[in-house]
């Protein structure tokens, strides 16, 4: 959804994290569509230039409501990682990388079924399964290697910090 980030950044966030519901419910009503629609219009990216230009709105109402709340999206979003990652660390669960390892196989095998000449089906419920696939697999890289969001606001400041003497 890297397309979401570019033009709806708070709303990117939003569903990268604890709050996507709110994130959902506010580019369904922009677009006037059912909120499980929007879901699968959101991870495929197929809409059209009216409905994306009502996903710039729907952001910056999801901005306001973000300020009106007291919240920082971004903020939440790293605390939810955060809790993930201590708990994997407190309980040493063999769960979390069994299930980046069946999603990783699963979307290499996607990808090599159809790079092998598979012709995979053309139904809407093949395609929102395979970005729902997709989608899992970007969040199982993202709770291994964090995000790049995040790397860039470490590396701004680091960039912005004055060195000890």
């Amino acid at each position: 959804m890297s397309w979401l980030q570019q033009i709806a950044p708070t709303i990117a966030t939003a569903l990268g994290g604890p709050l996507a519901g709110l994130a959902v419910s506010a580019v369904s009503k922009a677009i006037g569509v059912p909120e499980d629609e929007a879901k699968a219009m959101l991870e495929t990216g197929k809409m059209t230039s009216e409905q994306i230009a009502q996903i710039k709105l729907a952001e910056l109402e999801l901005k306001k409501q973000e300020q009106s709340l007291g919240l920082d999206f971004e903020r939440l979003s790293v605390d939810d990682r955060k809790s993930a990652r201590e708990m994997q660390a407190a309980t040493q669960s063999v769960w979390p990388g069994v299930l980046s390892a069946i999603t990783t196989a699963s979307v290499i095998g996607v990808i090599g079924a159809r790079m092998s000449g598979y012709a995979l089906p053309d139904d809407s419920t093949t395609v929102q399964l395979i970005g729902s696939l997709t989608t899992g697999w970007g969040m199982c890289l993202a709770y291994w290697f964090g995000t790049t969001r995040g790397s860039q606001s470490k590396n701004e400041l680091l960039f912005k910090s004055m060195p000890k003497d």
